[in-house]
């Protein structure tokens, strides 16, 4: 099964790497006569899109399929591959890479189907789409450091290309610093993996049989600065995040949704799992130091896209700022942050592609990002209110909104960071209030106010334009409403990630599981919640119980 996932869009690639150069042949046009011209009029759109929906179908079934109580990976398959090396084909799914696997389906099929119809090159841009698509679902589901490692670099390939060929006039800029990064991060990352695996003396790569407890505590600490840099470049955290900006808006908008939605996401979960899985012992030591970073980022993040007149490097910054908080919620490393973590992730997928989505349609109707031009694009007759509207609810989302993702996201974060670190997350939270201010001044700026007569007759938004924002903004409210319906699948594998310094003793795992359950969970939240109090990783006596 989750072989699948990583094997069908290299199916897909293939057919679409079979199809004729032109629509004209005679496969083509017996797909149209059996399916209706009113499909995709390119037949390597259509098997993308096939392709995507398949698996991501598929990943929804292992949703349903997933025991969220179980402490043991899931799905398991492993292959022997090149033993002496101690790689193996090995995968496996648990609570923390399954929403990321979804998310994963869910936007690379928004990303196919927000692409124009148009494009240039269809069948190479169509194949590097699924190609990353293979690679990002490879790296989540990997069990095997080695592995993990070629999918990772696997989908630096296809997005340099998907920035190099369809960007805009700066591309081969932004691409090419995407391409050094990301090149540097592959190389921080393998020499961490190598070295944990030889300096601890295990057998192979396979994750579930490296064990680091007999490591000097300082090589731990070398090894975990190695990866911290490594995976803080793909995050991003600053100062390694100048290659994102460029990247964001040089990329188009399929591109850049898939950038921040899930690529992104590589970086935060490859820390958690490696860094926070596999020393945890260094983590606790350079928790308050993470922490300090994370508030660096975030403050940082916030400030620069105040600065920012456009709209789309506005949210590229932002993302730097948001991605800070799952740092922060890492290291503090209590049961609520690091479900937080898992939130985090998920909602700033889902945000910032719906965000990057509505910011391509103001682009292609107007010509122009820049919010100092833009204005009164809200206007009910002859501007864009729904698209305005749906931005609206974007940037509330964004800024946590009770009653959207965000909220639960950051409140997790918070609450579960303030009893560890409370004046690192009290300063972060003044990054909630300036993402509230930065998205003010874009909605105001460029949807209030009289709608100025060069934008008097702007092209018609279709509704095929607006079906993915639709989409997206219906899962934000949705799981909002409903956190429980994604902490259920995540808060048994969060709090196994948990490291041992901070479990009291003789406390099992379900007790830890009950904390997170009781944070969303209505009810039982009294009752539960004084299970276990939050410890902390420096500290263990100076957390308070809820």
């Amino acid at each position: 099964m989750l072989s699948a996932l990583v094997w069908i869009p290299l199916l897909g690639i293939v057919l679409i790497g079979l199809l004729p150069r032109t629509d004209k042949s005679a496969l083509v046009r017996f797909v149209k006569r059996s399916l209706g011209e009113s499909l995709p009029p390119n037949a390597a759109r259509l098997i993308a899109l096939i392709t995507t929906t398949i698996t991501f179908g598929l990943s929804v079934v292992l949703v349903f399929q997933f025991d969220s109580m179980s402490l043991n990976s899931q799905f398991q398959e492993l292959l022997p591959w090149i033993e002496p090396l101690g790689l193996n084909y090995q995968l496996g799914l648990d609570g923390l890479s399954l929403p990321l696997v979804v998310l994963n389906g869910l936007l690379t099929w928004i990303a196919i189907y927000s692409t124009e119809k148009s494009i240039q090159r269809p069948r190479l841009y169509y194949i590097l789409v699924l190609l990353l698509n293979s690679g990002v679902a490879g790296a989540f589901l990997s069990e095997n450091l080695l592995l993990f490692f070629l999918f990772y670099e696997l989908e630096l390939i296809p997005l340099y290309f998907l920035i190099a060929i369809w960007g805009g006039a700066g591309r081969g800029y932004a691409a090419t610093k995407f391409l050094i990064y990301t090149a540097v991060s592959g190389i921080l990352i393998l020499a961490a993996f190598l070295g944990i695996v030889w300096l601890s003396q295990s057998p192979t790569f396979n994750y579930a049989e490296i064990h680091t407890e007999s490591l000097p505590l300082i090589t731990q600490c070398l090894l975990l600065g190695l990866l911290l840099v490594g995976f803080g470049i793909k995050i991003p955290l600053f100062p390694f995040h100048t290659w994102l900006p460029d990247a964001h808006v040089e990329a188009s908008t399929p591109i850049s949704v898939l950038l921040a939605g899930v690529l992104l996401k590589l970086g935060t979960y490859g820390l958690l799992r490696f860094g926070l899985g596999l020393l945890p012992e260094a983590w606790t030591v350079l928790s308050p130091w993470f922490a300090t970073w994370a508030v660096v980022s975030v403050l940082y993040g916030a400030f620069t896209a105040i600065a920012q007149t456009d709209m789309k490097k506005m949210v590229a910054y932002s993302s730097v700022a948001h991605m800070g908080y799952v740092l922060l919620a890492g290291a503090a490393a209590t049961p609520l942050s690091i479900l937080g973590t898992v939130f985090q992730m998920v909602s700033h997928g889902l945000i910032s592609a719906m965000l990057f989505l509505l910011v391509g349609v103001v682009y292609k109707k107007t010509g122009t990002r820049d919010i100092n031009v833009l204005q009164g694009l809200l206007n009910p007759e002859q501007g864009m209110p729904i698209i305005g509207s749906l931005m609206v609810i974007g940037v509330m989302a964004s800024s946590g909104i009770p009653g959207m993702m965000g909220f639960i996201s950051e409140f997790l974060i918070f609450r579960g960071s303030f009893p560890v670190f409370p004046v690192q997350t009290l300063i972060s939270m003044i990054g909630t209030g300036l993402t509230a201010v930065y998205f003010l001044l874009l909605v105001n700026r460029a949807f209030f106010g009289r709608l100025p007569e060069q934008f008097a007759n702007l092209p018609r938004v279709y509704w095929s334009e607006r079906l993915p924002a639709f989409a997206l903004a219906l899962l934000i409210v949705v799981l909002g409403l409903q956190p429980n319906w994604l902490a259920y699948w995540s808060e048994t594998t969060t709090a196994l990630l948990i490291p041992a310094a901070t479990i009291p003793v003789e406390m099992p795992v379900e007790s830890f599981v009950n904390i997170s359950r009781a944070a969303i969970s209505p009810k039982p939240l009294k009752s539960a919640a004084t299970l276990l109090p939050i410890v902390s990783p420096v500290s263990p006596s100076a957390a308070n119980s809820f």
